[in-house]
């Protein structure tokens, strides 16, 4: 699997302006839930907090996987947003995120969830992808350098 497989460009936003994790995840939730069919914006920020309350997806580096398993998700769905400024997301590293990728997957796709995640694990530990990133001015170039598998 490859990043590619499950972001699009619509599915990446350069630039969210929020303060807090909190704020983070329902500004996403509120965002995806635009373009995502059967996707309700309430829905999908409750199982975001809701996996928040389990344990911190701040993964360390000023990266956090926040995902999700949904009942109306019809396929595995990425989405990319880099925050104006990092915020505390409860890191194990406690530096704070300014990255996020979010992670939406079908109820019943346990074992896809679990790959996934693992291979997103494997790119965003990756401190070159990091830097590449966090270089970027714009949803555009947040795309390409995301899906760029040359490192």
């Amino acid at each position: 699997m490859n990043i590619i497989d499950i972001l699009t460009p619509e599915h990446t936003y350069n630039g969210l302006v929020c303060n807090s994790k909190k704020r983070a995840l329902e500004a996403t939730s509120e965002w995806l839930a635009e373009t995502i069919p059967n996707i309700d914006a309430t829905a999908l920020f409750q199982a975001l907090i809701g996996r928040e309350k389990l344990g911190s997806t701040g993964f360390g580096d000023g990266i956090a996987l926040p995902h999700c398993r949904l009942d109306n998700c019809e396929e595995v769905t990425g989405a990319l947003v880099k925050l104006d400024k990092g915020v505390d997301f409860d890191a194990i590293d406690r530096q704070p995120v300014d990255i996020m990728f979010i992670l939406l997957v079908p109820k019943a796709a346990t074992n896809k969830h679990l790959q996934v995640l693992s291979t997103l694990a494997e790119q965003f530990g990756k401190q070159s992808f990091r830097e590449r990133l966090r270089a970027c001015e714009n949803n555009v170039e947040l795309f390409a350098a995301a899906i760029d598998t040359s490192l």
